[in-house]
């Protein structure tokens, strides 16, 4: 069996964390592979119905590599990213990328920086220097994106907006490499 470009891609992952790669390169090569036109990622795009889906590839002790899917309306929370390293590949459609100021405590209302949109082929990059974000689907279509965390994020901080409180959220998945998870359950097996 030949490998997919995929694999190409988590073999390249793999080498460059461990030598601690700057964000360039790791940009780079998310780039090269969204503009690829490959699509050995549609076999992890599971979508769901009722909010965005987080579709994970492949986990280790350096990173982990996720599809999101986006349907229309849908958008993740005004997040942080635990002090990781994150970059977001747009594999299908439009999404916009909006920065927040949040205060620590949520004591004041978050303070909107910058929004970019990004196209199939584009890759963001944050930190948490840089602010917390939110990501959502633009136009009437939905979006797929690659998001890489180096290191893997367990639990992260949302502004909830109706309250203006932050709150710490575990992370999960809707499937683990192509398979969705009964609801409730929990992947412990991800490397």
């Amino acid at each position: 069996m030949n490998p997919d470009p995929l694999d190409f891609l988590l073999a390249d992952l793999d080498r460059l964390l461990a030598e601690d790669a700057k964000g360039a390169r790791v940009t780079r090569l998310l780039a090269e592979y969204a503009q690829s036109g490959s699509d050995d990622w549609r076999r992890f795009a599971l979508f769901e119905a009722n909010y965005y889906s987080r579709n994970l590839i492949r986990r280790t002790e350096l990173y982990e590599l996720i599809v999101l899917c986006w349907s229309k309306g849908q958008r993740s929370p005004i997040h942080d990213h635990a002090s990781q390293r994150c970059w977001m590949g747009v594999l299908e459609g439009t999404v916009r990328e909006t920065i927040y100021r949040v205060r620590e405590d949520g004591s004041a209302p978050p303070a909107v920086g910058p929004a970019r949109e990004f196209r199939a082929g584009g890759v963001a990059y944050i930190v948490d220097d840089m602010g917390w974000h939110r990501i959502e689907p633009v136009g009437d279509g939905p979006a797929v994106t690659l998001h890489l965390y180096s290191r893997p994020i367990r639990e992260c901080r949302v502004l909830d907006e109706a309250s203006g409180t932050v709150l710490t959220k575990r992370m999960s998945y809707h499937s683990v490499g192509g398979k969705v998870l009964v609801p409730g359950s929990s992947a412990t097996n991800w490397a």
